[in-house]
């Protein structure tokens, strides 16, 4: 963890300094405690870099915590709020808010921002509900049906959303579809505000309970003979984890992999204890969020690569290695 947060430090540093306009370290410091502060370097850094870099920050803590919670319930190391379907499913509900609601002129930015996310919850549970319903066989989850399950029903609810954003005018369609692809590029502090409640809410919980990700990799005979309300508390997790990836996608879209890879490593550098995992999961995702941008907005600048396709870069070949390792799927 503690390299981990000096590593943080590291990249916070890289994308506060460096991009179109570079700045100097004495500059940094200087405009950062707003001392001797040009209205270039403040807007360069509090209006474009700052809000971007600590929304990429909650973004990747979100999904890697989901991607470890996801994991641990459902026993399936490959399981990912993307691969699952589940950001498929909310990012459908958002596409919905947008087609209906983003255009009228009663709804403040405001309003709908801090709507999103509900909408996002909405179809995130949806989703989750149908996969763990068909998975399930004899009353328990099978996890070598869990995957096939959440592809088919990601892939429903992406044709439903690219359908659906078909209709849509063609600025609100741009928008949509750069939005689907898992981009920050338009990060403000009104976002981060509306991600802040979400974080304190779902976090604590799933902290807390963390623990019991540790009892439900037994059988459920022994879950129950330990006094594990094995349902109740696999709803409460699910909910707040779905919580978590609902408002990361409402404002950063969908993007994959960051919950399959941050658990992976996690795991291979702290073992199996799940209160170790989660936090060093919520770092790891952190990371690869921060990183993953940095390298999107530089590698071709002044033009953008959205932060949902670099990590698909990266996660992809993971993903198939992954596949060749695990023998159960």
């Amino acid at each position: 963890m503690s390299v981990g947060f000096l590593f943080v430090l590291m990249l916070f540093y890289i994308n506060l300094s460096f991009g179109i306009y570079d700045m100097t370290f004495s500059q940094l410091v200087e405009t950062l405690f707003l001392q001797h502060v040009s209205e270039k370097l403040d807007m360069v850094v509090f209006q474009l870099r700052l809000p971007r870099m600590i929304l990429a920050a909650f973004v990747g803590i979100g999904l890697g915590v989901a991607g470890a919670v996801l994991q641990g319930i459902s026993k399936n190391k490959l399981a990912d709020p993307g691969i699952l379907g589940i950001n498929s499913g909310a990012g459908a509900a958002i596409v919905v808010f947008m087609f209906f609601f983003q255009g009228q002129q009663a709804v403040t930015s405001w309003v709908a921002t801090m709507t999103m996310p509900l909408f996002g919850l909405l179809g995130g549970l949806c989703a989750a509900l149908c996969i763990f319903f068909i998975s399930r066989e004899n009353g328990r989850l099978d996890s070598q049906r869990l995957l096939l399950t959440g592809i088919a029903i990601g892939s429903g609810f992406g044709a439903f959303t690219v359908f659906l954003s078909l209709k849509m005018k063609a600025q609100d369609f741009e928008m949509a579809t750069v939005w689907l692809s898992g981009s920050i590029y338009n990060a403000n502090w009104i976002y981060i505000l509306t991600i802040i409640p979400w974080f304190l809410l779902c976090l604590p919980i799933i902290l807390r309970k963390s623990y019991l990700l540790d009892l439900f990799q037994l059988s459920e005979e022994s879950q129950i003979s330990v006094g594990v309300s094995v349902e109740k508390e696999k709803i409460f997790l699910l909910i707040s984890s779905i919580g978590l990836v609902s408002a990361c996608v409402s404002v950063a879209g969908s993007i994959s992999f960051v919950g399959l890879i941050a658990p992976h490593i996690a795991r291979l550098l702290v073992g199996h204890n799940h209160k170790n995992i989660v936090p060093l999961s919520a770092l790891i995702g952190m990371i690869l969020l921060v990183g993953s941008d940095f390298i999107g907005k530089t590698v071709v600048a002044p033009a953008e690569i959205p932060v949902g396709i670099v990590i698909a870069i990266i996660g992809v070949p993971y993903f198939v290695y992954l596949l060749f390792k695990n023998k159960e799927v």
